[in-house]
């Protein structure tokens, strides 16, 4: 969106001297500042990176010890943080630099000021803990693969050093973390639900980083009666992390599993030894009280967890094969779509050459009415609702999880969106 006039490079200059004023990092210097826990510790024996799923400062120095490396923000977790008022002032002085540029569309402006939220609060990280920090793009990018790149390069310019860049799982979401990693800059791939989603995404988008949201799957199993939830999102991790690892072997892909949305302490110990978990406070917390010793830990990777259903309830109905199977149809698919010439395929491209595949439900063209009733429902999907599209194999589980989870994101998006909206509205009536 940038290029469309002259000022793009200079607007892009001058929004990364204005986020990074006042940033003095101590790159490497902190570490031997912070405490250490032999738990943790024990971990990152384990071969666990340990990150923290907090965007607040106080929260993070609570629980900060050395063995922790990252941190990871979201735009429900960063509109927290702008809605507590720590931000007016920077939103008030952005505007201000932004009324420089005269030409700039009103969607312009609200992503520039999104992206210098975004990347002003991922510095003060940086600066406080010396963490490498997930920045996530505004989620009106999730369907532009220009911007997102755009947006992407922007990001890792302004903190090559420690920052990822966050881009959902979207078909243009995959072109552009296949364009961005190519150039070297670390992406951290979210809202990935399954193994075969993961699958898709290392081998064709190639970043730093994939991930699972396992506390929402079971969740959903939990939130929909079909079972008391434990194991789902294990089972679907640990998939996933066997794949990575496969994938690192075999085709030099650099993907690293991310264990999201811990919702449990006990989950820290059922997932040790996959590549890494983001753990939120309230779960470190949790799993630190449970009074567990470093030797109780051992490496679960190997593990085949099977979720517990209630009598009656039947998995293919669901479809909660589509968290784990990486099966030899969506291999032979994706062998295929490697020798295409990725580079020019546009979101409808991909999405149609899967269909075309036999694997349309793993990139859906949702329909405005099925984008609107998944709003509607949240996060957790009520799976009622979906059973013929389900039933009919037109969607996968996972793949109606990745649209819950992005609506929870844009809703979240929306209202940080407009907190900025109500300060700058404030400043005008003065």
């Amino acid at each position: 969106a940038m290029s469309r006039t002259g000022f793009g490079t200079e607007l892009a200059e001058r929004v990364a001297g204005f986020v990074r004023e006042g940033f003095s990092p101590s790159f490497g210097q902190l570490n031997g500042t912070f405490g250490s826990h032999p738990l943790w510790r024990r971990l990152r024996e384990l071969g666990t990176e340990l990150w923290l799923d907090t965007g607040n400062i106080a929260e993070a120095e609570e629980l900060w010890t050395r063995e922790f490396s990252a941190l990871t923000t979201n735009n429900t977790l960063l509109n927290k943080e702008v809605q507590s008022g720590v931000y007016d002032e920077l939103i008030e002085r952005a505007a201000k630099l932004l009324d420089e540029f005269p030409d700039l569309t009103d969607q312009e402006r609200k992503l520039e000021l999104a992206f210098i939220l975004n990347a002003r609060h991922g510095l003060r990280l940086v600066e406080r803990f010396d963490a490498f920090v997930s920045v996530e793009e505004h989620t009106d990018l999730t369907h532009d693969v220009d911007g997102s790149v755009e947006y992407a390069r922007r990001y890792h310019a302004i903190c090559p050093e420690r920052f990822y860049v966050k881009i959902p799982f979207s078909a243009a979401g995959l072109l552009a973390t296949r364009k961005v990693a190519a150039e070297g800059i670390p992406v951290n791939h979210t809202l990935g639900f399954s193994g075969r989603q993961n699958y898709l995404i290392a081998r064709i988008g190639r970043p730093a980083y994939v991930n699972v949201f396992l506390g929402r799957l079971n969740s959903v199993v939990a939130d929909n009666k079909l079972g008391d939830g434990s194991y789902v999102g294990e089972r679907a991790t640990l998939t996933s992390q066997t794949f990575m690892v496969l994938l690192r072997q075999t085709q030099k892909v650099p993907s690293h599993q991310i264990g999201a949305s811990l919702r449990q302490g006990r989950q820290v110990i059922d997932l040790a030894g996959i590549d890494v978990m983001t753990i939120p406070p309230k779960v470190a917390r949790e799993f630190l009280a449970m009074g567990a010793r470093p030797e109780d830990l051992t490496n679960r990777t190997g593990e085949n967890y099977w979720p517990p259903l209630y009598e009656g309830v039947d998995p293919e109905l669901v479809r909660l094969d589509t968290l784990w199977s990486v099966n030899d149809r969506l291999r032979a698919c994706v062998d295929e779509l490697e020798k295409q010439d990725l580079d020019r395929f546009t979101p409808d491209d991909l999405i149609d050459f899967l269909a075309r595949h036999k694997q349309g439900d793993l990139l859906v063209r949702w329909a405005p009415e099925q984008i609107r009733t998944s709003a509607e429902e949240g996060k957790i999907p009520d799976l009622a609702t979906w059973r013929d599209e389900l039933k009919a194999k037109r969607i996968g589980l996972d793949t109606l999880m990745n649209l819950a989870g992005w609506n929870s994101f844009d809703a979240d998006q929306r209202a940080m969106d407009q907190k900025v909206q109500d300060v700058l509205g404030h400043v005008g009536q003065r």
